[in-house]
């Protein structure tokens, strides 16, 4: 009887495995590898592919197996307390002269913390680490298994998904369902994939691979320093202006008003020489364009957008009330071309 019991518990601990690997293999599986091996003719990937390219077919593959790891966890527990339980309750009662009620107590206690071992070790660490590393194996390997149980379980799938939503509505919330996400890593990974596949050329590659390192670039890595720009005061002179314009190699000059953390607009050499030249004699501000401001962890890529949203060439960059720098459309555009941070030009 005890053998018997050992076999079931080790059968329960298979299944509740199982439904961990394929859990976190469905989760992390590579879309496109599985749609290759199906084009290719894999009728298990031709299975697989329906329930990890459509997020609410997911949602229901990932139901199934925490149901499943559920269901088998709790009659794995309530299994081996009626079989092994009250088998060694009498040895225990015997060794440690205990009642018989202190006995079943104290053996059900000590096989219930064996168990959360064994199933910590063999049910959930050592499939999630299989799963991880080898996702694309494991997820076609246990699709038959987590198909059938997509039939068995249907019911459950929709009464537990539905409560789901219901509660997460009464939050204020809402599902955002399951999604294959990838590290900056694995794209790059993905990339060099494709160019060894013939995918991509040479020069596409190397567009690739910087794009995806600008969009990990942030204002302050691209932006001028502030202690290295050329600013200039909104009071000052005209002459004067057009003097320090004359004396810098920068087309555009960041504009403060008592404080350089007060920066208040850019100054075009262009337009304060026309105004030079007319012979005007307006304040300085009359001339001076307003100025955008942005965050210094606003990446690169959302930084060209939103300049380009504006319709400017510039922002400065200021953190809690404080200028750290000035940057512009050529220093993203420079650190693309280059593959490293601009923030060596204002103009």
């Amino acid at each position: 009887l005890v053998f018997a019991a050992v076999v079931v518990i080790g059968l329960l601990l298979v299944v509740n495995a199982l439904y961990v690997a394929a859990e976190f293999s469905a989760v992390g599986v590579r879309r496109s590898r599985v749609r290759r091996m199906a084009e290719d003719g894999n009728v298990l990937a031709v299975r697989l592919l329906p329930h990890i390219d459509d997020a609410r077919r997911l949602d229901e593959y990932v139901a199934v197996c925490q149901i499943g790891i559920t269901l088998s966890s709790l009659i794995l527990g309530a299994y081996a307390q009626a079989t092994i339980g009250f088998a060694l309750a009498p040895l225990v009662a015997e060794q440690f002269s205990l009642t018989p009620e202190t006995a079943l107590s104290a053996a059900a206690t000590a096989l219930l913390i064996v168990l959360t071992a064994l199933q910590m070790l063999f049910g959930e660490l050592v499939p999630k680490s299989l799963a991880l590393q080898f996702p694309v194996q494991i997820a076609i390997a246990s699709v038959l298994p987590m198909l059938a149980s997509l039939w068995v379980f249907r019911p459950l799938i929709f009464l537990l998904n539905g409560s789901g939503s219901v509660v997460l509505r009464l939050f204020g919330a809402r599902s955002s369902g399951h999604r294959h996400v990838h590290s900056p890593e694995e794209i790059e990974m993905l990339i060099a994939e494709s160019r060894d596949g013939g995918l991509l050329e040479a020069d596409e590659q190397a567009r690739l691979h910087r794009a995806l390192r600008l969009s990990q670039q942030t204002a302050r890595d691209l932006m001028v320093p502030k202690d290295k720009l050329a600013m200039m005061r909104a009071d000052l002179p005209l002459e004067e202006a057009m003097q320090m314009a004359a004396a810098s190699p920068f087309s555009r000059l960041p504009v403060y008003d008592g404080s350089p953390d007060n920066v208040i607009g850019t100054l075009r050499t262009k337009d304060l020489a026309l105004q030079f030249i007319e012979g005007g004699t307006l304040p300085l501000d009359r001339v001076i364009r307003p100025i955008v401001s942005v965050e210094p962890s606003l990446s690169a890529d959302r930084l060209l957008a939103f300049l380009r949203e504006k319709r400017v060439h510039q922002a400065v960059v200021i953190d809690e009330g404080r200028v750290l720098g000035l940057v512009t459309v050529r220093d993203v555009l420079g650190a693309f071309l280059t593959d490293a941070p601009g923030g060596s030009d204002q103009s």
